[in-house]
């Protein structure tokens, strides 16, 4: 395993140890980290990239840790813990230090700016809502420039959703719907406990059931009723034996075989299958025919 890959396979010691106590705390250490010059900051990526030193890695990344809080910071808007947002801007800068070129010329936080962005905007658009808000690359982008956009503004008139649409480069549908989804609140299925005797609201609730009709019930149950009145009046119209048969057979949770009645009232399966046969036809005489 090179160097390269180790930075992002295994934890990296980047002279942090030990309690820092809270997000303040991390904060006033890494600000206290000096920024390094311009060829102290190639020095150290020439080494890393052609002698594979992870030490100079770690002073890179080390070094850059006060520019991941000032960008994370930039996203507290969105409800979630800064902290969180650091550490997952910390995992793009170590993803820059990786693939940085020393021979490019450019500083490594002009080029660190966008791997640290790009896992920031994946850690929100994951944990911002239940339900992601963004999956293509186009509503990813109008999902935080319309956020940004519309801090100072409520619903957008149609003449601002036609600018917006030309600026970003999107049709202006996919503005409105983004917008509409930007306004949503997620809401759990089931009801939420409340405290009270009722549950709370949730769409469960109120939600039809296929099932639900009273007519259907009040009908299905009634019946289920009678079927049982008079399935039990043909019963008590056959003999004790048949009846015996027919409800070891058929109504009991553990059935009776064939063989086992025929053991029982000494005669053969066969006949207990005619006797069997017999009540039926003899119950269906007894039951009222199905009203039309």
């Amino acid at each position: 395993m090179t160097a390269h890959t180790a930075l992002l396979a295994r934890p990296v010691d980047f002279g942090l140890a030990g309690p820092l106590g809270s997000f303040d705390a991390y904060v006033e250490r890494v600000s206290r980290v000096p920024v390094l010059s311009r060829e102290e900051e190639q020095q150290l990526a020439r080494r890393f990239r052609e002698d594979d030193d992870l030490d100079a890695a770690r002073q890179l990344v080390l070094s850059h840790l006060r520019f991941v809080v000032h960008i994370a910071r930039g996203y507290s808007g969105y409800g979630l813990p800064v902290s969180d947002l650091v550490q997952e801007g910390n995992v793009g800068l170590m993803k820059a230090v990786k693939r940085f070129d020393p021979a490019v010329g450019v500083r490594l936080v002009s080029f660190a700016v966008h791997w640290i962005r790009a896992e920031i905007h994946e850690y929100v658009l994951r944990n911002w809502r239940l339900v992601r808000i963004a999956t293509t690359k186009a509503q990813r982008k109008l999902f935080f420039n319309l956020r940004r956009v519309k801090r100072n503004l409520s619903w957008l008139s149609p003449e601002e959703t036609r600018a917006v649409a030309q600026d970003l480069g999107v049709p202006a549908a996919e503005v409105s719907e983004m917008e509409q989804r930007l306004a949503a609140h997620d809401m759990s299925f089931d009801p939420l406990p409340t405290g009270e005797e009722e549950d709370g609201y949730g769409p469960a609730a109120y939600l039809s059931a296929p099932a639900a009709d009273p007519a259907e019930q009040v009908e299905n149950s009634d019946w289920d009723s009678d079927t049982h009145t008079q399935l039990a009046s043909g019963l008590n119209g056959l003999d004790e034996r048949s009846r015996a048969i027919i409800q070891r057979r058929w109504l009991s949770e553990s059935k009776a075989t064939l063989h086992e009645l025929a053991a029982e009232y000494g005669v053969s399966a066969e006949r207990i299958r005619q006797i069997e046969a017999t009540a039926f036809t003899r119950l269906r005489g007894l039951l009222p025919a199905p009203a039309v």
